[in-house]
């Protein structure tokens, strides 16, 4: 089975603990705060492995988690930072932002590696805060929690050459003789549903990698039929191979079939026209294919687009110029850049790059009051929370300074705050002190 689209979450490895410890040694006099900092927690990395074809792992195993940082040691050792967890995915693959959409990574390149959800950094330990008004502080961080998130990955198939073509054309025919790619074949329309890949042997020592894409109908590039299923794998193609029914076995007309092909091209990305189109006229075994493949030569020279047509006339039930159509192939092939094919993804505008400031963070707030309970709301003064251990009288004392720099207590008394009120900073409860101007 063919899966090209997956859905998975990763989270990057959790920050080790700081700890409280002090030095205590023999002729070590008023030795001082010890406690080390915590590891650093572990990434989520994707690496591209170029032996991979598909997304099927990641249809059975849906999360990805890297592992936290050790907790700091005694004696000012800082814990163990976490390994980075590698997940290996097929060269091709874009990763998407579930909630955002957008993209995070096109993955083209062997060995490539992106880091998807980075892990928390590790708390500080006690001998960090030692000040000389406070040379004994009894103060540690909790580790920063890992990155998490839902991301999409989507598989665009690396294929040195493309069939392209109506359904019921002979794309997977074609694709069944010339390699030991073994395609469900059938008399009807849509029989490839998903793509087929196959290494063709040219004999002379040459070889590629050739893809049996669905068939494509009228209105692909607005999703109609496989539309967007299909046309995702065609932009990674460097060659297209353009099947056409010349005997026009279902009544269709070859020339017309061959302009809405290239039309649903055109309009799902324009860049798709430049790329070189080798036009494979099937069925050549058929009576009537001799006088529509004239035909169809005329009307492609009466066109004036500027591009060089090749037509090899070939029949799959006979073989007849399948050769010569491989040969071509290989020739156009090797007069390429060796660069994949990549088209910019549609949907991104610009690229954010995020990089990490040592500045204190603005702690930006709002204060609502529900029934008698003042709610304190603010994702920087939570996220300081989880990271601080209010267990000690030290780091209350901390936090409440911090509550009074910001301005908390100056907003809550202006929003009618009193002595012995309750206010609520996400799961904690504290009681206000107007005359302190403290939140303990």
């Amino acid at each position: 089975m063919f899966v090209d689209k997956a859905k998975i979450f990763v989270k990057g490895g959790d920050g080790g603990n700081g700890i409280v410890s002090y030095r205590r040694e023999k002729y070590v006099p008023e030795g001082g705060p010890a406690g080390g900092d915590g590891g650093k927690g572990g990434d989520v990395i994707f690496r591209v492995d170029e032996g991979l074809r598909t997304l099927m792992d990641f249809r059975y195993q849906k999360h990805f988690k890297a592992k936290a940082g050790e907790r700091g040691k005694v004696k000012g050792m800082h814990g163990a930072n976490a390994e980075n967890m590698i997940v290996r995915v097929p060269p091709g693959t874009v990763v998407i932002d579930d909630d955002t959409q957008e993209i995070i990574a096109d993955m083209t390149r062997h060995g490539q590696e992106v880091v998807i959800a980075r892990g928390g950094r590790g708390g500080r330990g006690n001998m960090r805060f030692a000040t000389v008004s406070n040379p004994a502080p009894d103060i540690s961080e909790n580790g920063e929690e890992g990155e998490e998130r839902w991301v999409v990955l989507e598989l665009k198939v690396m294929a040195d050459v493309g069939l392209v073509g109506f359904p019921s054309v002979g794309k997977s025919t074609l694709l069944s003789i010339v390699t030991a790619a073994q395609p469900k074949i059938g008399a009807y329309h849509f029989t490839t549903i998903t793509p087929n890949l196959g290494v063709v042997d040219v004999g002379d020592g040459r070889s590629f990698v050739m893809a049996d894409l669905p068939g494509l109908i009228e209105g692909a590039h607005e999703g109609v039929g496989l539309g967007h299923e299909f046309l995702r794998h065609v932009e990674r193609t460097r060659v297209i191979i353009h099947v056409v029914d010349i005997a026009a076995v279902d009544g269709r007309d070859p020339y017309e079939d061959w302009v809405k092909i290239n039309e649903e091209l055109a309009l799902y990305n324009p860049k798709l026209m430049e790329r070189p189109q080798i036009i494979a006229a099937n069925k050549m075994d058929m009576p009537e294919a001799a006088d529509n493949l004239e035909l169809f030569k005329q009307q492609i020279a009466e066109r004036e687009d500027g591009l060089e047509h090749v037509i090899v006339p070939v029949s799959t039930l006979t073989k007849q110029g399948v050769q010569e159509l491989i040969y071509k192939a290989m020739d156009v092939l090797e007069s390429l850049p060796e660069e994949t094919a990549v088209e910019e993804v549609k949907e991104i505008e610009e690229r954010k790059v995020y990089k990490y400031e040592k500045q204190r963070e603005e702690m930006k707030f709002e204060i609502h009051r529900e029934d008698e309970v003042f709610v304190i709301e603010s994702e920087s003064i939570e996220r300081y929370m989880k990271r601080i251990n209010l267990t000690s009288y030290d780091a209350v004392m901390r936090f409440a300074n911090l509550m009074r720099r910001v301005g908390v207590d100056a907003a809550l008394r202006k929003a009618g705050a009193k002595d012995g009120d309750t206010v609520r900073i996400g799961y904690y409860t504290f009681e206000f002190f107007e005359g302190s101007d403290y939140i303990f």
